[in-house]
């Protein structure tokens, strides 16, 4: 029987240690900015991109997030590609550059090893505008990776939580690990702790937070088009069209 499952349980739960003060950290950070009517500019690049997703227009989640992309980076626009571009200098600065983020606003960006150009430089550009970054990157992924840059996205992270992913992200068999990836399965659970704190902050404060509801329930397309009209000149990616 497969102990991929215990692993990921052993990890969870290394998550929780490692971050016991980080998370309610970041979710201050996060409080600060929503409650100064600033933008969350999520970032990543290859399957990281997978987490970007996972914040943008999600029932339950913030609605000021804008996902911060470019296509090249994407696995599904050419696999080899992506990997050249997030590796390539230059280009990580000049998306989030174009964005603008400015304070208020603040930044999330998702990597697992954080050893690539595009999420260092995402978070360089967002440091050099006086914009907070929350870094999501696994500090034992970081560790173990082939040195690409002169830094790495921990080190300009205004906090960093810890994924916890392993060197090489696979989990199974437990002697010799060469699949099972947990790398997306950890991001997210991280940012799922994040939002539950970031809740139970603003409801101690009495703030209603900007948050979307699935379509799907009674009532859900008429708070999500309130939100839309509020958010959609600053967050262009809500209206364009594919």
């Amino acid at each position: 029987m497969p102990d991929q499952p215990r692993r990921v349980r052993a990890l969870l739960d290394d998550i929780d240690r490692q971050n016991a003060t980080r998370v309610a950290d970041a979710a201050a950070l996060l409080l600060t900015a929503l409650k100064d009517d600033g933008i969350v500019f999520v970032a990543g690049a290859g399957h990281s991109l997978a987490m970007v997703l996972e914040t943008f227009y999600r029932a339950g989640g913030l609605a000021p997030v804008r996902p911060i992309w470019e296509p090249d980076i994407m696995p599904l626009s050419g696999a080899l590609q992506s990997t050249r571009v997030e590796r390539r200098e230059g280009i990580g600065r000049s998306v989030m550059a174009a964005a603008d983020p400015t304070p208020p606003d603040i930044a999330v960006v998702f990597s697992t090893s954080g050893s690539n150009p595009y999420p260092v430089e995402a978070a360089q550009e967002c440091e050099s505008r006086g914009v907070p970054v929350i870094a999501v990157t696994s500090e034992r992924a970081s560790r173990g990776a082939a040195s690409r840059t002169d830094s790495v996205l921990a080190d300009h992270g205004t906090i960093v939580l810890d994924t916890c992913v392993p060197p090489g992200d696979v989990v199974q068999p437990t002697e010799h690990p060469r699949t099972a990836a947990v790398s997306t399965i950890l991001a997210a659970y991280v940012w799922s702790l994040l939002l539950s704190e970031l809740d139970e902050q603003a409801r101690t404060q009495g703030i209603e937070l900007p948050r979307w509801t699935s379509a799907n329930v009674p009532g859900g397309d008429e708070v999500n088009a309130r939100l839309l009209t509020r958010y959609a000149a600053r967050i262009p990616e809500l209206t364009t069209n594919g």
